[in-house]
C-alpha cells in the first residue's frame, strides 16, 4: 500500500500541531471550527466598535457638523478660485478670514448689551435694595405687601446655605463655558482642514472606483450638494423674513435693541420648526418688560409667523429648493431630533434637526438615482443639464 506524497491535493495535513490536532478533530466530527472562530471575533469587533462609536458620540457629532459646513463653504472656495485666487489655500484663507470675523462681530453685538446691562445692575443695586427696605418704588411695594422682610428674617439660614450652594452651578457654568470654547476651535480647524484636504480626499475616492462608478459617484455629490446649499438658501431667506418682520414690530411698538433682537431672530430661526419659538420668547418678555401692549402685540405677531412659516411658507420653499415633498420634510426633523438626541442628549437632538432635512434630501437622491438606473435604458427619464 503506497501512502500519499505531501504536494498530492487529497493529502490530509500532519497533525503535528495542537492547533491542526484541534482543526483535524473538528473536521472528523463536522463541526464548522472556522466559521464558529470568525463569527465569534466578527461579534466582538462589533461590540468594542459600538461601545467606541458610543463613547466618541459628541465627536462624532462634531465631526459630523464640520463636515456639513465645510459642504456649504466649498462652492465660496470654489468661486474663489474661478475669481482669480488660483490657490486652493489662500481662498480658504480668505473664507476662514471673513468667518472668523463674522462670529467676533456677533459676539460683540449680543455680548455689549449683556455687559453693559449686567453693569448697569450692578451700578444701581444699592438704589434698589434701599428703595426695597423702605418700600419705595415697585419692588418695595410687594414686599411691603407681601410681608417679604418676615419670610427673609425667619429662613435667613435657609438662604445662606442656598447662596453657598450657588457656587457649584457657577463653577459648572464656567467650566461649559470653556468646553464649548474649546469645541468651537475644534469645529473651526476641522472645517478649514476639510475644506484645504477635500478635493484630495475626493480625488483619492474616485481614483479607487472603477470609471462608471466614479462618474456615478460625482452625480451623486453633486446632486447631494445642490440639495444641501438648497436648503441652506431657502432656509436663510426664512429666517431673514422672520428677523425682518421682528424688527419692524420692535422698531412700531418702541422697543429698544430692535436690530439686535431681529439679529437674534434671524440667527435662531434657522433651527426647522423649533427656532421660531426658541427665538421669540426672549423678545416677546423683554417686550413685556417694555410696556404691556408691545408685549401682547409682539406675541401676536410671532405667533401668527410662526404658524405661517412653519404650515404654509416652509414647505413651500423647501420643497422648491431641494425638491422634496412637504411630508418627508416634516418627517424627517422629527425623525432626526429623535435620533440625535437618542445619540447625543441635547446637543445631538439640535445637530439632528439641523442636518435631518439635508440628510433626507441626500438619501432622497441616492434612492431616486439608484431606483431610475434599475429601469430599462428605453425608459429612463432624461436627465436635465445645469
Amino acid at each position: 500500500m503506497t501512502s500519499l506524497s505531501p504536494d498530492e491535493p487529497n493529502a490530509a495535513p500532519a497533525a503535528d500541531t495542537r492547533r491542526a490536532r484541534i482543526i483535524e478533530r473538528a473536521n472528523v466530527n463536522n463541526v464548522p471550527l472556522n466559521t464558529i472562530l470568525v463569527t465569534i471575533f466578527v461579534i466582538v469587533a462589533v461590540f468594542f466598535a459600538s461601545k467606541l462609536l458610543y463613547r466618541l458620540r459628541d465627536l462624532i457629532l462634531l465631526l459630523v457638523v464640520g463636515g456639513f459646513i465645510a459642504l456649504i463653504l466649498n462652492p465660496i472656495v470654489v468661486r474663489l478660485q474661478k475669481w482669480g485666487i488660483k490657490r486652493r489655500g489662500y481662498a480658504v484663507l480668505i473664507v476662514a478670514f471673513v468667518a472668523a470675523i463674522t462670529f467676533c462681530l456677533l459676539a460683540f453685538a449680543f455680548g455689549y448689551p449683556l455687559v453693559n446691562g449686567l453693569t448697569h445692575l450692578a451700578n444701581n443695586l444699592p438704589t434698589y435694595v434701599n428703595n426695597a427696605e423702605h418700600g419705595q418704588g415697585w419692588i418695595g411695594h410687594l414686599i411691603s405687601k407681601y410681608h417679604v422682610n418676615q419670610w427673609v428674617s425667619a429662613n435667613s439660614a435657609k438662604l445662606v446655605t442656598f447662596a453657598n450652594g450657588l457656587s457649584k452651578p457657577a463653577l459648572a457654568l464656567g467650566k461649559g463655558a470653556i468646553s464649548m470654547l474649546i469645541s468651537l476651535i475644534t469645529l473651526f480647524a476641522f472645517v478649514i482642514l476639510l475644506l484645504l484636504e477635500g478635493p484630495k480626499i475626493r480625488n483619492i475616492i474616485l481614483i479607487s472606483l472603477s470609471p462608471e462608478r466614479a462618474r456615478r459617484a460625482q452625480e451623486f455629490g453633486a446632486l447631494i450638494s445642490r440639495a444641501a446649499i438648497g436648503y441652506v438658501v431657502g432656509n436663510l431667506i426664512l429666517s431673514v423674513s422672520a428677523g425682518v418682520v421682528v424688527y419692524v414690530t420692535l422698531t412700531l411698538t418702541h422697543v429698544p435693541f430692535a436690530l439686535l433682537f431681529s439679529l437674534w431672530v434671524v440667527l435662531v430661526d434657522f433651527l426647522p420648526q423649533v427656532g421660531g419659538a426658541l427665538a421669540g420668547i426672549p423678545v416677546v418678555l423683554f417686550a413685556f418688560v417694555q410696556s404691556t401692549s408691545a408685549g401682547v402685540i409682539t406675541l401676536i405677531v410671532f405667533v401668527v409667523y410662526t404658524l405661517l412659516q412653519n404650515h404654509a411658507l416652509y414647505p413651500i420653499v423647501m420643497s422648491r429648493a431641494i425638491k422634496l415633498n412637504p411630508l418627508l420634510v416634516f418627517l424627517s426633523i422629527l425623525i432626526g431630533a429623535e435620533l440625535g438626541s437618542w445619540v447625543g442628549g441635547s446637543f445631538g437632538g439640535l445637530v439632528g434637526v439641523i442636518l435631518a432635512i439635508p440628510m433626507a434630501a441626500g438619501i432622497h437622491v441616492i434612492v431616486t438615482q439608484w431606483w431610475e438606473s434599475s429601469r430599462p435604458a428605453s425608459q429612463r427619464t432624461p436627465q436635465k443639464s445645469d
